[in-house]
């Protein structure tokens, strides 16, 4: 509906005149003939063009309605007037245009100009007014011209910073140059440190278009500030998620994952059934490494979106992470249950499957649903059958005691990827073990630690292959910086080691290590080694 101001004093007939007509308009318009109404605001307006809200309000709502004639009429006898506004005079300028007077419109706009140095308004149509006449050149230079204002509101230079940016769009050439004015535009609206929502967002907006995310960031959290504590309803909290969540993505690309948490966490203060941020904060909790953390955050993603099927295999490989296989396989048949019917759902179930039965030592089963996950692959996505799978398949073959097949998968690792140091490593040891290609062995781990100098196990791997190529003086260096790098005790290297120590006539060291050996980890075999060089069983407890 429309509305009037309080008609000003000294009311004449032409006034009373006016405000019948308005009335007429107020009539109609709650009867729902918009035409009539604006026909009689119109006549209204017509008779006290003075009132300037009210005739570019009625000339806004003929333009609309495809009546530009009635809407020169009425602003052009407005803008007789000695004190006629900058918005009367560009408003006349877009009147102009639309009825393809490119002149008048020029000099209108011209005139709304001179009256106020900085309106934005005019600047824009003038800019527009060039762009259809295939003038670029000028109409970059008015864009120059308000940028050149020493006054101006926030608003006008954030408006000359977009005009900017609306050229480089239409004229990729001059991108690079424009995006660097409109910054200086921005910055001078920022200057004025506006505390308007709608401006603070337009300038957080603009900023992230120009990427300049710090910046970006800077007014998103003024933003939030400024906003009230509790507005209700639903909108005011959509709002102030996108801010966070434009944040979050701010933080996230400048690997700023404390502060991204810091706003996903803040989402969920107002929305705490958001799923999709629990998610999100279960990925950052596993990247830093945080299972239980993250373990705990999928869980309560899969409870509030239990479609959500990624969850699930995130939550499995968690509890793989955490040496939890029996939990993860537990996960992996939901997955089934909600999603296959109970049938093999996809490669990734039944890959994961086999990696968790493979952490369980239950090497036939594993290969079972390894073979499935490849047959599944091959009929869907053959891009899956890659050097990581063949990788876990060949560890399950050497682990059952199929060397012959775990060679084979090894060699096609390597096929797929010539520098995959975990098949270099796997391959070189087992064949060491067995005292198989010792030369082509010793190459392989080489390529492994050139690509990983300090992995422990490469080093042991390295060690061992030169004991194996009877060189135990060489081989002792690798297995004592294997030894230095361990987290923790492995009965594997210290039984390596003592081999070594024994080789070079050192026993008392050899004793030592075997020791040592059996402390991190039971075996008879290095039992035996200890009670054949002397040493009572007690000193190995």
């Amino acid at each position: 509906m429309i509305r009037f101001k309080e008609a000003p004093a000294g009311l004449e007939e032409r006034r009373a005149e006016a405000l019948a007509h308005f009335g007429t308009a107020v009539i109609y318009e709650m009867q729902g003939d918009y035409s009539a109404a604006l026909e009689e605001a119109y006549k209204a307006a017509r008779l006290d063009t003075g009132w300037e809200p009210i005739v570019l309000e009625i000339s806004t709502r003929l333009l609309a309605s495809k009546q530009p004639e009635k809407a020169l009429d009425l602003i052009s006898r407005s803008a007789e007037r000695p004190d006629a506004s900058a918005a009367i005079y560009s408003r006349l300028g877009a009147v102009y245009a639309q009825l393809g007077k490119a002149d008048q419109a020029v000099a209108a706009n011209q005139t709304a100009l001179k009256k106020s140095p900085a309106f934005l308004a005019a600047y824009a149509n003038l800019f527009a007014l060039h762009l259809r006449a295939k003038h670029n050149a000028e109409a970059l230079a008015i864009i120059g011209q308000a940028a050149r204002q020493p006054k101006g509101e926030p608003e006008f230079f954030c408006g000359v910073a977009d005009l900017y940016l609306s050229y480089a769009q239409q004229f990729p050439a001059e991108k690079t140059n424009c995006q660097a004015r409109a910054l200086v535009a921005l910055d001078r609206a920022a200057a004025l440190k506006p505390t308007s929502p709608a401006l603070l967002l337009l300038l957080a907006d603009t900023y992230m278009s120009l990427n300049r995310e710090n910046r970006a960031a800077e007014f998103y959290l003024d933003l939030l500030k400024h906003l009230p504590e509790s507005s209700p309803g639903h909108e005011a909290e959509d709002f102030r998620e996108r801010i966070h969540a434009k944040l979050t993505a701010i933080y996230l690309r400048a690997s700023d994952r404390g502060r991204a948490v810091e706003q996903l966490e803040a989402i969920l203060a107002g929305d705490p059934a958001n799923a999709s941020v629990h998610y999100c904060l279960g990925a950052l909790a596993f990247e830093d490494k945080k299972y239980d953390a993250a373990a705990a955050r999928f869980r309560e993603t899969i409870i509030l979106n239990p479609a959500f099927e990624k969850a699930y295999y995130d939550l499995a490989t968690v509890q793989l992470d955490q040496n939890k296989p029996s939990e993860a396989l537990a996960t992996l048949d939901s997955v089934r249950a909600r999603f296959g019917g109970g049938e093999p759902s996809s490669f990734t179930t039944e890959f994961m499957t086999g990696l968790a039965l493979s952490m369980q030592k239950s090497w036939t089963e594993a290969l079972r649903h390894f073979s499935s996950a490849e047959i599944i692959a091959k009929a869907t996505e053959p891009g899956r059958l890659n050097q990581f799978f063949y990788f876990e398949v060949g560890a399950a073959l050497e682990r059952k005691g199929d060397l012959a097949e775990a060679e084979k998968l090894f060699l096609k690792c390597l096929d797929l990827s010539p520098g995959f140091a975990q098949a270099l490593n796997y391959l070189g040891y087992m064949w060491a073990e067995k005292g198989l290609h010792l030369d082509r062995a010793r190459e392989m781990i080489a390529k492994a630690l050139a690509a990983e100098p300090d992995n422990g196990a490469y080093l042991d791997s390295m060690g061992w292959v030169l004991f194996k190529l009877n060189q135990p003086r060489e081989a002792l260096g690798y297995i004592l910086k294997a030894c230095q790098g361990l987290d923790k005790p492995d009965g594997t290297v210290f039984d390596h080691l003592g081999d070594i120590y024994q080789a070079l006539k050192q026993p008392e060291k050899a004793r030592e290590a075997w020791a040592k050996s059996l402390a991190a980890e039971p075996s008879d075999e290095v039992r035996k080694k200890l009670d054949a060089a002397g040493a009572p069983a007690a000193r190995a407890k």
